[in-house]
């Protein structure tokens, strides 16, 4: 069996990689994560072994490499696979955004409809990558068996309503600092039972507020724990996070503040003052609020059996076995890239990576 390499620069990523790890180990195949930037000191739990510095990644010579990032170390050896670290929100303009292309990956897993169509495009267009839709290993949890966290969330709801709060770093878009007073009075009437997150990038300050709201009608989650929250919960009130198209996934209501692009699915409100009007809403949704909710969760993932991890493997196969056609040789900027991504790593030794790839 071969070794492949799972690389992630932030902490949200390893509930990406966690289940393809686990698919990886099933089929008998050796597990390394290497984990910088905001993620270097997080760890994945055995039998994955880790990786410390660039040196122990090239002389590992994987068969492949799985990123949750938008960029991977390219002088590494093996198929250079893309995962996204999330769904298209349109949190920024479609230049910088979810369908940006740098050269750097032999193939993208893309999650449902709406990311392979633009994807295939792309690589019809320019030919040095292969696009196959496998669904999002994130999310395999969220279908899978039962989880000892959702069973416990659930029992300390006591049998009250479950809502879940998530927001994006992103300061402009941020629902955090503009709704705590009005899901603070909610939660001291414990009509309902609150999961609290915040995306890791948010301000310490937010977080402290946050997580001072825990207690008997509340508990305050860290990322890890995002897909055990979003099981649990039957409505999600967020942002323009990519937690909203996570929770939508199940067909489930979500309640949004000033997202930036709100969707006929959503239950979009601006002023504070009106969460307790949306929470109805959400809670006794309509026909025509549950068909969106269907239609939308088609389009961007249709996969509800868990086993996108599975079929992620199996495309990486295909790819590497030439099932998937030739690639054509990667652009002058991918080379550029690769230097910086070299800099960045502080590696300048040999590369293990084939031949004409950016390494």
């Amino acid at each position: 069996m071969a070794d492949y390499l799972l690389f992630a620069t932030e902490r949200y990523a390893l509930p990406i990689l966690q289940p393809l790890a686990d698919a990886l180990q099933a089929a008998g195949h050796g597990v390394h994560a290497w984990l910088v930037g905001n993620a270097a000191g997080s760890r994945l739990p055995a039998p994955v072994r880790m990786i410390s510095d660039a040196q122990q990644a090239v002389a590992l010579r994987p068969r492949a490499v799985f990123s949750a990032a938008n960029w991977v170390p390219t002088f590494v050896s093996g198929a250079k696979v893309q995962l996204f670290h999330g769904f298209n929100v349109e949190k920024r303009d479609a230049a910088r955004g979810h369908f940006r292309v740098r050269g750097l990956f032999d193939l993208y897993c893309t999650q449902g409809p709406a990311t392979t169509t633009p994807f295939q495009a792309m690589a019809a267009d320019m030919g040095h990558f292969k696009v196959v839709e496998t669904g999002w290993p994130k999310l395999d949890p969220l279908f899978g068996t039962e989880d000892p966290l959702v069973a416990r969330l659930r029992e300390q709801a006591d049998g009250r309503p479950i809502v879940m709060f998530a927001s994006t770093f992103t300061e402009r878009l941020s629902a955090a600092p503009h709704l705590y007073e009005a899901i603070a009075a909610q939660i001291a009437t414990g009509e309902r039972y609150w999961l609290l997150t915040l995306h890791p990038k948010c301000a310490p300050e937010l977080f402290q507020r946050y997580r001072a709201l825990a207690g008997t009608n509340a508990v305050f989650l860290e990322t890890e724990d995002l897909i055990s929250a979003e099981r649990a919960a039957d409505v999600l009130v967020a942002d323009t996070t990519s937690v909203v198209s996570e929770f939508v996934v199940q067909r489930k209501p979500v309640v949004t503040f000033r997202n930036r692009a709100p969707k006929p699915h959503m239950l979009d409100f601006a002023e504070p003052s009106a969460l307790p009007t949306m929470l109805e809403h959400a809670f006794a949704p309509s026909a025509a609020l549950q068909s969106e909710l269907a239609a939308y969760a088609d389009a961007i993932h249709p996969y509800r059996d868990g086993r996108s991890s599975g079929r992620v493997i199996d495309a990486t196969e295909r790819l590497l076995t030439g099932e998937l056609g030739p690639l054509r040789s990667k652009p002058i900027g991918a080379w550029l890239r690769a230097l910086q991504i070299r800099r960045d790593l502080r590696y300048w030794g040999r590369s293990s990576a084939p031949p004409g790839s950016p390494a």
